[in-house]
């Protein structure tokens, strides 16, 4: 038997997909962010490996998702996802010691695509 593997950024989609089609309050908001599905490596907590959903919003939009925050967990979780976390994408790409430009430079890129959209809401 073939054992299949979901990756990170499948789970990112199933997010998407299930936010767009079941929450479309939501999803105006999130078409405009960035979510990426990163692995949890804490030694001190129960959960070693845990995978968590981190949502990359543009500064305008980052206080109506953080609003939504218990629905996008409740989904989440539904994935079995452990956490939700939302990140100002503005002030990460303006903040000067950052360095995401450097070791990850296509986060970079997508982060300062979506801070640069004008969205419809």
């Amino acid at each position: 038997m073939e054992r299949v593997m979901i990756t990170e950024e499948d789970l990112a989609q199933q997010f998407t997909l299930i936010i767009e089609q079941a929450h479309p309050r939501a999803w105006k908001l999130l078409q405009y962010c960035y979510i990426k599905v990163l692995n949890s490596k804490s030694k001190g907590a129960c959960i070693l490996h845990a995978k968590y959903i981190r949502i990359y919003c543009p500064d305008r939009l980052i206080a109506a998702v953080v609003a939504e925050k218990n629905l996008l967990i409740e989904v989440a979780e539904y994935l079995g996802l452990v956490e939700v976390v939302c990140v100002n994408a503005t002030n990460l790409l303006h903040d000067t010691k950052s360095q995401i430009k450097k070791i990850y430079p296509k986060l970079w890129l997508d982060l300062q695509w979506i801070v640069t959209q004008k969205q419809e809401l």
